[in-house]
């Protein structure tokens, strides 16, 4: 598998009725610190692929789903379970930081 790009449209599929942990990275392509996360979620998706979905919305091009989640500050990663929201990480973090949220939702 590999990062998937969400839409407005295909929001609620591929996140809200997605099985298992959705890492939800909203990001912009002009944002230094989200073109600097990108990798970093690429590389946690390889290693953790199988245990939590990566998905990326662009703030720019999917409003909707950006105003919904009162996206203010990028990047915003948000750990979506159940279609829930169980975690929230504004800003760069070391991939590490994403590793123990996500370990820490798994069943």
């Amino acid at each position: 598998m590999s990062v998937v790009h969400v839409t407005d449209e295909n929001f609620e599929n591929e996140v809200l009725k997605s099985d298992g942990l959705v890492l939800t990275d909203f990001w912009a392509p002009w944002c230094g610190p989200c073109r600097m996360l990108g990798p970093i979620l690429e590389e946690l998706e390889k290693e953790m692929g199988e245990k939590v979905k990566v998905c990326k919305v662009n703030v720019d091009e999917e409003g909707t789903v950006a105003q919904k989640y009162g996206i203010m500050s990028i990047p915003a990663v948000f750990l979506f379970k159940g279609g829930e929201v169980v975690e929230t990480m504004i800003g760069l973090a070391p991939k590490e930081s994403f590793e123990e949220a996500v370990k820490k939702h798994l069943d």
